[in-house]
């Protein structure tokens, strides 16, 4: 079996995909909730003890709470919660916890006004980031007959492109690679970077863009 095949993880209970990426963890609500109360206790930076003692239960109790080894009564998870400066519903967030997802249908992707926009190139917004931590941007990138070339982009992140159509010359710092449909360069973005040399108009391709969230 090839690396990009999928593979059947042990006992069958699912499909693996070709990425390295850690399995998402599958909480139980008792760990969820006590994961929620441990952050937010940090958040605080106080002890399991200090907090144990502002809700009135035992350290014990709260270790064993926050470690989702027993399901809490509503009544305890209130004091907890008051304890927390927090309203009781904010503990059940965790598990509730929304898994966004961003859908554009074809050709309603928002135009975005970008530097390289006055030298013809044209950036549609496919989508935009939903978590913490990082920014994801991914734009499809038309350059029409007027475009010009530009090779002097330069932003923090990472840059993945993936040719559609059309030929370009794309430079990266001091080099320069040929795309044509299916090719794929991805690279870091603070070096400058651009189409140099435009070999076949017009051309698109998927550019996505990866940053720190400030």
């Amino acid at each position: 079996m090839s690396e990009t095949d999928v593979e059947i993880v042990e006992g069958g209970e699912g499909l693996a995909t070709g990425s390295s990426a850690p399995k998402a963890p599958d909480l139980s609500l008792e760990q969820a909730i006590g994961a929620k109360i441990r952050q937010e206790r940090k958040r605080l930076d106080i002890t399991g003890a200090e907090l144990a003692a502002a809700a009135e239960i035992s350290p014990s109790m709260l270790s064993k709470i926050e470690n989702g080894q027993i399901s809490p009564s509503l009544s305890t998870l209130n004091m907890v919660a008051r304890a927390l400066n927090q309203p009781i519903s904010a503990l059940f967030t965790g598990y509730e916890e929304r898994r966004d997802c961003s859908f554009v249908k074809a050709n309603q992707g928002v135009s975005i006004e970008r530097r390289g926009t006055k030298a013809g190139h044209h950036y549609q917004l496919l989508g935009h980031s939903l978590g913490e931590g990082i920014v994801v941007e991914p734009f499809l990138i038309t350059l029409t007959e007027e475009a010009k070339p530009y090779a002097s982009f330069r932003h923090s992140g990472v840059e993945l492109i993936y040719m559609l159509t059309g030929k370009v010359a794309y430079r990266h710092a001091d080099r320069t690679y040929p795309l044509e449909p299916g090719d794929t360069l991805f690279f870091d973005a603070e070096a400058p970077h651009g189409p140099e040399e435009l070999i076949e108009l017009p051309m698109t391709y998927l550019s996505i863009i990866i940053y720190p969230k400030d």
